[in-house]
Formats: structure tokens, sequence, C-alpha cells
């Protein structure tokens, strides 16, 4: 019997109120999320994430009960996964591990933790379906640091992305086409589907990362696929960026400006983050609470918020399916064993960070 861990790469968030202000000086010291030299980056880091755990983060998650839900959501998809994956297996034995980035359970720990199962393979699968410097590429540095101090090194592949996978697709257009149905009960015959993703500063983009690109190529085949399911030729939709933070540019339009042009032209949303898989923070409190209140201030008809896929089946039968593919496979790679990013993105993991099969 062939052991295969499959370890599932997400943020992390404070697990207390005290937790606040170290989750927030661990993401802000991360190089892929601040590129300046490390003293000038500490100062920042501790500048932002003292302030934060006093003001806006202290608030967003003290409507949370002072935490963040995203390691029990996550842990929630894990068990999921690997029910499914023991399920329908033939000759391998699976266990699901989860690591966090920012904190616990760190890489160092789960590190620890899969070499004492004894894995003959790991499978590394973000729950970033979007490729990201800053979400997979990080995590995946952060195991590797982890792994070289432990000195373990297991054959190991990486599910780099799946922007456009058939279960993540159909489960993404199914909570989607739910609440849709929903406006249009209430007597919005059209209402506009907004694709919300965690924004990213725009030199990040322009210095070759894939993900806007990416986000776009979901939120198309996810309407493509809720056309189907409608019945429809098209709908009225845009995609859009939240959670800006600091003075740089960043990518968009943002949710705000797309708030904006909804109340002007009259128009009720249907907002779904495509880019988030599981609900925390920045869906139970800046979707559900802070944008909404901006689309009542602005007189929207109606605002409305699809459900993350979460543990829906058809995206845990979809991540199952990835793993399965990866199984004796070696280095990053999307599915199918593809690189699907256009050469323009010079930091498409699978051309750049092939450590997995060295």
């Amino acid at each position: 019997m062939t052991k295969i861990a499959v370890v599932l790469f997400n943020l992390g968030g404070p697990d207390s109120k005290g937790a606040i202000k170290p989750f927030l000086m661990n993401f802000f010291m991360d190089k892929n999320i601040i590129g300046a030299p490390i003293p000038i980056r500490c100062f920042i880091a501790a500048y932002i994430s003292g302030k934060r755990s006093k003001r806006e983060a202290s608030d967003s998650y003290g409507l949370l009960g002072d935490k963040s839900p995203l390691l029990e959501n996550t842990q929630a998809q894990a068990q999921a996964l690997e029910k499914v994956l023991n399920g329908g297996s033939k000759g391998h034995d699976f266990k699901v591990f989860v690591s966090m980035r920012y904190w616990h359970p760190m890489a160092a720990q789960v590190v620890r933790e899969v070499r004492d199962w004894g894995a003959d393979q790991i499978v590394f699968l973000p729950l970033y379906p979007q490729f990201s410097t800053t979400t997979t590429w990080s995590s995946l540095e952060n195991w590797k640091k982890a792994a070289d101090v432990a000195g373990y090194h297991p054959p190991a592949s990486v599910v780099c992305c799946y922007p456009e996978n058939t279960g993540f697709v159909e489960a993404s257009a199914a909570h989607v086409e739910s609440i849709y149905r929903q406006a249009q009960a209430d007597g919005h015959q059209s209402p506009r589907i907004l694709f919300s993703a965690h924004g990213l500063p725009e030199k990040i983009v322009k210095g070759g990362d894939p993900y806007q690109w990416q986000c776009e190529q979901s939120a198309e085949r996810i309407v493509s696929r809720l056309c189907e399911n409608l019945g429809v030729p098209s709908v009225d939709w845009q995609s859009c960026y939240q959670s800006r933070v600091g003075p740089m540019k960043w990518i968009g339009p943002s949710v705000e400006e797309a708030l904006e042009k909804a109340a002007a032209d009259k128009k009720a949303v249907v907002i779904y983050p495509h880019a988030f898989t599981q609900e925390h923070v920045e869906t139970l409190v800046e979707l559900d609470i802070e944008y909404k209140h901006l689309a009542d201030k602005l007189g929207l008809p109606g605002y409305y918020r699809a459900q993350t896929v979460g543990v829906a089946q058809a995206y845990i039968d979809g991540m199952a399916a990835l793993v399965r593919d990866h199984i004796g496979r070696q280095g990053v790679c999307g599915e199918g064993g593809k690189t699907i990013c256009p050469s323009a993105f010079g930091r498409c993991c699978a051309r750049s960070l092939n450590w997995a099969a060295q």
C-alpha cells in the first residue's frame, strides 16, 4: 500500500485576539508580499501589524469572535477530500494535511507530521485555484525551507493551479445560480454578477504574476457553465478586486468601483468570491457586512452574495481528481500535467519553481 500525503496550502488566520498582531506580522514579513530589504520590511511589517491589529483587523475579527474560521473550514475540506480519496482508492492510502502560511499549523510542524506518518509521496494542493507568487509560490518556498531544515525530501508533485477545473467551475456555477435565481425571484430580472478576487499591487502582475489572468479565466468558465444551467445565451457580469491595503496602485476595477457603476446603472448585484474556496474574514466581514453597507449607501436595488465552494461535492471530487492525476508525477504542473499560462507570464510556477522534481 503506497502512502500518499496530500498537503493543502492555505493562508491561515488568527485563532485568538492575541494572535491577530503576530499573524499580521508574519504576513507582512513575507518577501513575496513586501519586497523591501529585511530591515525595511521588518519596520513596515511592525508598523502595519501594530496599527491594523488595533483598528481594522481587530474590528473585523471582533465580528467573528476575535478569531478566523479559516482553519476549521479548511479542516472540513481536508476531511471531505480524504474520505473521497480513500473511498475510491486501490493500492493507495491517503492522508490529508493542512499547512498554513502565516499561522498554525505552519510548515515546520506539518513537515514533521508528514515525515512521521511515513509518506511515500507528497502531493501539494493549494486551496487557491488561481496561482500567485503571493500565495502558492510563497507557501511552496516556505515548505521547502522547513523541509530543508528537517532533511525531508520524499518524491513530490505540486498542483500549481486549477482555475478551470471542472469540479471547481461546476460548484461555483451552482452556488451563483442559486443566489441568482433568488435575486430574480425578488424582482431583479437581470442582476449583475460581480466576480471578486483578492487584489494585488499592479507591479506584481506587471512583474509576470499570472494571477489576474487566471482569475479572469475562472470567471469566464463559471459564466459559461452558469449560462448553460440557466438556459440563457449570456448574463451581465464583471470581474473586480477587493482588500486593497496601502498607497500603491492595485489591479482593478475595485469592488467599490464596481458597486458604484452598478448603482449608476440601477442594477442589483450578485457577488461571488471566486478566488476564495472557504469562508473567512474577507467573505464574512468584507463582503457580507462592509460592502453590503456600501451597496445600501449607494442605493443599489439589491445586494446578494453567493457562498464559496467549501465542501461542495463537485469541488471536493474535482480536487480528488487532481490529486489522483498527480500520483507518480514529480515537479510542478497544472491540471493534466500541463502548463497553462501564456509565456508572457515570467513568474509562472510550472516554468520557474520546479524544486519538487530535484
